[in-house]
């Protein structure tokens, strides 16, 4: 398949097929997929061996264009192909049976939830076991293997289990090919003593396989141009909104095309800060009700008019159901979708065709631009420290927002760093990560490990909690282990300060550690790697100035001790929302 047909502008130039001439000795199941996984733009397969799945990775292993990287748990290698997935357009991860594949299901439900296309892959049963009545170990006890399969039916969006070399080729190939077409996650079970017996189908190298591109239905179309023009051409002072479904869409392109065409004022909602270019001349910022950036907020929603394109509504991205959108002002654009207002909705439209062909039929309007720019006031710096003074977090975003470029990438785990991320100006280029949605702590560690395996020419900064790393520290060593030169600001506030300002309880203060030795204990002399301790504003800058010049080759660990009711405005407000919705009573019945 070409990588243009299914991973838009995320393809990598390692998507080209593997040229390796077929033959009866190479040609099986392994050396299928391996193939596979390279013709599809992975070059990074992240997996923890077991006894179901050692032959599989032997065939993995074998294959020149891929690269396995053991992680140490099963979880973040599923954080890692949900990271590496952002940037290439697909991940992949490698588990053995049940006790693999009931660990990993959490990383590939976020990846569920974020329409990201990771093709798990699990070693499963020796195919003769199938069907009998026997008991095997890493399973419940029970003569019934579809355990694992029942629980991966609910997060992925095809299952296949390969016990039967026969159509084993064709398993395999549609599970891929509908992850791709669908952008959600898929399981493959592959039996453990299948992947290296030689079988007629693979005797050859694969066919590339083509994805059909989704054509919207021509008069639909049409029909929901005409009617949004029609809405738009009539407000006073429309506004657009960017949301996170634009990737899932591949539809930045035509977003683009909409927002010069039109003049509007230009907004992104905070799960879509990364698929928006912050340079452009019509960028507002965040939209995300009481707790935007700046100015931003009162545009939107002060308008007649707001385009949503890809939005996803949910509590936290609603600030506990607390927006001013009023649905009558609104057009949402979903992936295959168009509602516009109170009137119709437009299906089998897809939202590419619909934002190109919309950018040809609207009027310039600049209104809500011009009141945004007589409105706006810069936003104010941060006091200057004083001399030993102890480091506030707004300071340490000061100096992370002077290290962006096009060369680097942001991860924001849950909890602070969501709202302390959101306020950084991107630069062009500059790749921006979280995950809002499913919102799982811990997340980022993974997600650091994979992204910056996938895009090594850029070097990814990612801000983390202590309470998060504590989830997921361990594969810091699969990062060294793979020479990756990522900056992790763990920032260090005793416990899960998101969750005190939502509810807060004993439960949320955590034990502290020296995280810098821990790091430092991982690391074990092998490998690059350095870290640091901070407390004050010179302590950030020369260890800024340390990682980003001698150590600039190296994993850089810099542990920032702030206090821990040192928090945004932003997560502030947000968790008293949030609260308000959780609490709500029971309805009456």
């Amino acid at each position: 398949m070409e990588a243009a047909n299914h991973l838009g502008s995320t393809a990598h130039p390692s998507s080209t097929p593997a040229r390796v001439p077929g033959s009866a000795s190479t040609g099986t199941l392994g050396r299928h997929l391996a193939r596979r996984l390279v013709e599809i733009g992975v070059s990074d397969v992240f997996s923890v061996p077991g006894d179901f799945n050692l032959t599989l990775l032997d065939h993995l292993i074998a294959e020149p264009g891929l690269n396995l990287i053991g992680c140490c748990n099963e979880l973040n290698a599923g954080y890692a192909a949900d990271g590496y997935a952002r940037s290439r357009g697909v991940g992949a991860c490698v588990v053995t049976f049940t006790v693999g594949g009931l660990s990993v299901i959490n990383a590939i439900a976020g990846a569920y939830s974020e329409n990201l296309p990771v093709i798990c892959i699990v070693g499963g049963p020796n195919s003769n076991d199938y069907g009998t009545n026997r008991i095997l170990h890493h399973t419940i006890g029970l003569p019934d293997f579809s355990q694992e399969l029942r629980c991966f039916q609910a997060v992925t969006c095809i299952q296949a289990v390969v016990n039967n070399l026969d159509d084993a080729h064709e398993q395999i190939d549609t599970a891929i090919s509908t992850a791709l077409k669908e952008s959600k996650p898929a399981y493959i079970s592959i039996s453990c003593n299948l992947p290296g017996i030689p079988h007629p189908t693979f005797t050859r190298e694969p066919v590339p396989f083509l994805l059909a591109p989704n054509v919207s239905n021509q008069l639909g179309l049409e029909a929901a141009v005409e009617a949004t023009a029609e809405f738009l051409n009539k407000a006073v002072k429309p506004v657009i909104v960017g949301g996170p479904k634009l990737r899932v869409a591949k539809a930045q392109k035509a977003f683009l095309e909409l927002a010069d065409a039109s003049g509007y004022p230009v907004a992104v909602m905070p799960s879509g800060k990364g698929l928006v270019p912050e340079h452009h001349p019509h960028f507002i910022g965040t939209y995300w009700g009481a707790v935007s950036t700046g100015f931003c907020g009162e545009i939107v929603e002060s308008s007649d008019a707001y385009v949503f394109v890809g939005p996803i509504f949910n509590d936290y991205s609603s600030v506990g159901y607390s927006l001013l959108i009023k649905k009558e002002k609104a057009i949402k654009v979903h992936p295959n979708r168009v509602t516009v207002g109170n009137g119709p909705s437009f299906g089998w439209v897809f939202m590419a065709d619909f934002l190109s062909a919309l950018a040809k039929k609207l009027k310039k309007n600049s209104t809500a631009m011009e009141n945004y720019r007589r409105i706006f006031v810069p936003p104010g710096v941060p006091l200057k420290s004083e001399k030993d003074e102890p480091l506030r977090v707004n300071i340490l975003f000061k100096h992370i927002q002077q290290m962006l470029s096009g060369e680097t990438a942001v991860i924001a785990e849950t909890g602070d760093s969501w709202f302390n991320c959101q306020k950084l100006h991107l630069p062009e280029n500059c790749g921006y990560e979280f995950q809002m949605q499913y919102g799982s702590i811990g997340w980022s560690v993974g997600a650091t490990l994979g992204y910056a395996q996938a895009v090594p020419n850029k070097r990814v900064i990612a801000c983390i909690g202590d309470g998060s790393f504590q989830v997921t520290a361990q594969d810091i060593s699969t990062m060294i282990r793979s020479g990756q030169r990522s900056i992790i600001f763990l920032i260090n506030n005793g416990g899960y300060t998101i969750e005190v300002e939502i509810h807060d309880g004993p439960y949320n203060v955590i034990k502290n550690w020296d995280y810098t030795g821990l790091v430092n204990a991982i690391h074990n002399g092998e490998g690059k790697c350095w870290t640091a301790k901070v407390r004050t504003e010179d302590e950030l800058t020369e260890a800024i100035a340390t990682a980003t010049g001698e150590q600039k080759d190296s994993l850089c660990f810099i542990e920032v001790l702030v206090h821990k009711d040192d928090t945004s405005k932003e997560l502030l407000e947000w968790g008293s929302r949030v609260c308000s919705a959780n609490c709500r009573p029971p309805n009456p019945q």
